[in-house]
């Protein structure tokens, strides 16, 4: 499958506007903790790093798509999650939506898999939409995807947006069947994300280094080899499409190229101009692609 994309001029990445107010003292305070105490440091980063802030709420425009959606639970773990189905169960599609989101934002695009006779799959993550906190890790969202699919797949296809990318393309790695992938808005390197938080906040190099350390003690077993195995690997026999905004300034548009590099030939790229973060996930002409690509066509 060939490479494709809507422009073809130069980029330049998208960076975070320098820290002021709070963000800028918050950073200056963890830079002064990594030197005096470096392990409190990466612990106060930790806990700032892992919440989502209150869940969003319903938009107006997607209250009729969640109405009318059959709400359940998937107790994986021990640690339950909301979830949703839409259709007759026939065609099922897998969606995972991303950090300080919910299921609710592809509202867009459950109506046009309906209409076209798919069976949209959706949860709210912990700490996200109806699902109680705290937030928890891929391997959890990994269990909790795997439960869904013995219920409800295997999916013929899966759709995920910014934070859910890294999740879905592990879950598909590891045995839950979906044929195509689409990413939207994606995080390709695990470890940009402790990169971003950092920038934005003005903490330096000690309090990355930390704050990556802390993630790893408190939830790997201080296992290092997370920021590799979180991040984007190709799922054997998925063809993938990568859509990605130039002007996103959430999730930079250089990651979108570290998942189609992973995915070679198997991945198509489609990206868009002036839909940001968010709004591309109802643009229209994107949810138009998503669909022919599920349908089996190169987009």
């Amino acid at each position: 499958m060939t490479h494709t994309h809507t422009r073809t001029n130069a980029r330049t990445p998208v960076r975070p506007a320098a820290p002021t107010g709070i963000a800028a003292g918050i950073g200056s305070t963890l830079q002064v903790l990594a030197r005096v105490a470096p392990s409190l440091a990466g612990l106060v980063a930790l806990e700032l790093w892992r919440r989502p802030g209150r869940p969003a709420l319903v938009g107006p425009d997607e209250r009729a798509v969640m109405a009318a959606a059959r709400v359940g639970v998937a107790g994986a773990a021990g640690h339950p999650v909301v979830t949703y189905t839409w259709g007759d169960g026939a065609r099922p599609v897998l969606l995972v939506h991303g950090w300080a989101a919910r299921a609710s934002r592809f509202a867009a695009l459950v109506d046009a898999l309906l209409a076209d006779g798919w069976s949209p799959v959706a949860y709210d993550a912990w700490a996200h939409g109806a699902t109680r906190g705290p937030a928890r890790t891929i391997p959890e969202h990994h269990a909790v995807i795997t439960e869904l699919a013995e219920r409800h797949g295997p999916f013929e296809g899966a759709v995920a947006h910014s934070f859910g990318v890294p999740v879905t393309l592990y879950a598909a790695r590891h045995g839950v069947a979906a044929d195509r992938l689409v990413t939207i808005s994606g995080v390709g390197d695990f470890g940009s994300l402790v990169d971003v938080f950092c920038e934005r906040l003005g903490a330096g190099r000690a309090v990355n280094r930390e704050l990556r350390r802390a993630i790893e003690r408190r939830w790997f077993d201080g296992d290092s080899g997370i920021w590799d195995r979180f991040s984007a690997h190709p799922a054997a026999g998925r063809d993938i499409l990568v859509v990605h905004d130039t002007g996103d300034r959430v999730v930079d548009r250089g990651q979108a190229d570290l998942v189609t590099a992973a995915y070679g030939r198997r991945a198509t790229m489609l990206e868009t101009s002036g839909l940001g973060h968010g709004r591309i996930l109802r643009d229209p002409g994107v949810v138009a692609a998503t669909l022919d690509f599920l349908r089996g066509g190169a987009s």
